[in-house]
């Protein structure tokens, strides 16, 4: 993956680029709050004036906003609207019909920071006061692409996926049933052990030959995707932070297409085109809230090894940052990657990759800083073994699709040194 360019930059209130940019996923979306992704951008009601608010997620048509001829549309003829016009730092946001050509109503979405700024104008759609509370009218202000309250991430409700959610995509995202070894599905879950899923080649070659075409290889049944074959997966650990889920491992991953000796690449939802690696695909989990979207996420995968983490939060992006691409897993991701061993644990958040105190290191920049210590994990359950299984329903198994009581007597601890949680400041 190439290092990622800005889409735009705005500086002293002045755009660089003129022409609005939509996002790269298409259809109907759901605009997330970065501070919690189960919070949707909603308008009041269908009526010109209607404040837009921040809400729960339903997918209710009020949460459905379409971006098209530079407008961010909602029941089809309104557009989000900045109040009279007013370019001032605090400017309540609304709905109005929309009209052509109207400035009050044209946006501009960089897919790189996933903030929607009005264009032209240097202020960006804002959660005012931080304020999460349902009913919470947005506001503009000054942007500032390190400000989590202006990052409004894309996405879809889990029951609401489109056939493909981006153009140029390979497979498809609506993904049911019993699945087969060639399905085309790009929708992968993250949930514990035993229920997860990899993104690998829908065909043999390598993962750097074939990352734009990725499919997902689940140990569920039932998902619609590819298995893992049995016998793949020879060490697993998941851990369950307060703020991403993840999960590493080794194995033999030529039963997934990768060739052998290949020591493979990074998948995650940016890519060097911001499509994404695989374009296309999208991570769900039940952890955080019942099918909630992974709008921050990160893979590596090699022949024998392979790691992945789902974020949620403020610092979702930093902590599944995805710009050290030929770094692999032990540097991105440390953790246990013991052979023989299959555990389910929770820990503590690590330190975002590539920050070292008050520096950030760059790939490619000499010398090469050794990766962070592990975080510290404990009350890990162990697991016989991880293969394939059919997915339950909610109401047919007792099974836990997060790590939050493990209640019986193979509860253990497994402590590596702590580290201590980085400051604002040295982020």
């Amino acid at each position: 993956m190439l290092s990622k360019i800005r889409a735009f930059l705005m500086l002293g209130g002045i755009a660089i680029f003129a022409n609005a940019q939509t996002p790269e996923f298409q259809g109907e979306l759901l605009l997330q709050p970065q501070p919690n992704n189960l919070k949707c951008l909603s308008a009041a009601n269908n009526t010109d004036g209607a404040p837009v608010v921040v809400q729960t997620c339903t997918g209710a048509a009020n949460q459905k906003w379409v971006f098209t001829q530079g407008t961010v549309r909602v029941f089809g003829d309104k557009c989000l609207d900045v109040t009279e016009g007013l370019n001032q730092d605090g400017t309540k946001l609304q709905i109005w019909t929309c009209s052509p050509n109207n400035a009050n109503q044209q946006w501009f979405y960089s897919k790189w920071d996933n903030t929607v700024a009005w264009t032209g104008r240097g202020k960006c759609i804002d959660l005012t006061d931080g304020n999460l509370t349902d009913g919470n009218q947005v506001q503009i202000w000054g942007c500032w692409n390190l400000n989590p309250n202006q990052v409004w991430s894309t996405g879809y409700r889990i029951d609401s996926l489109p056939d493909k959610s981006q153009n140029g995509q390979s497979g498809t995202n609506r993904c049911s049933g019993a699945g087969s070894q060639d399905s085309s599905c790009q929708t992968a879950w993250i949930n514990s052990a035993t229920d997860f899923c990899l993104f690998g080649p829908p065909i043999v070659g390598t993962v750097g030959d074939t990352e734009r075409s990725a499919v997902a290889y689940c140990t569920k049944t039932g998902r619609g995707s590819r298995a893992i074959p049995n016998g793949t997966l020879q060490g697993v650990h998941f851990v369950r932070t307060p703020e991403y889920v993840q999960i590493t491992g080794v194995g033999d991953f030529t039963k997934i297409n990768i060739p052998f000796g290949d020591f493979g690449g990074e998948m995650d939802n940016r890519g060097a085109d911001g499509k994404g690696n695989p374009i296309g695909g999208l991570v769900f989990g039940d952890t955080f809230g019942s099918g909630l979207q992974y709008h921050e996420w990160t893979e590596f995968i090699s022949y024998n090894q392979f790691c992945i983490r789902a974020c949620i939060g403020p610092r979702s992006k930093q902590l599944c940052n995805h710009i050290y691409d030929v770094m692999g897993c032990w540097w991105n991701m440390p953790a246990n990657y013991a052979a023989n061993v299959y555990e389910e644990c929770q820990g503590n958040p690590a330190i975002p990759m590539g920050v070292y105190g008050t520096s950030t290191w760059y790939q490619g920049v000499s010398p090469t800083p050794p990766p962070h210590p592990a975080p510290a994990s404990s009350s890990c359950r162990t697991l016989s073994t991880v293969g394939l299984s059919p997915l339950a329903t909610p109401d047919s198994s007792p099974e836990k699709r997060h790590v939050a009581d493990f209640g019986d007597a193979h509860v253990r601890d497994y402590v590596v040194p702590r580290i201590p949680r980085p400051t604002a400041d040295s982020l």
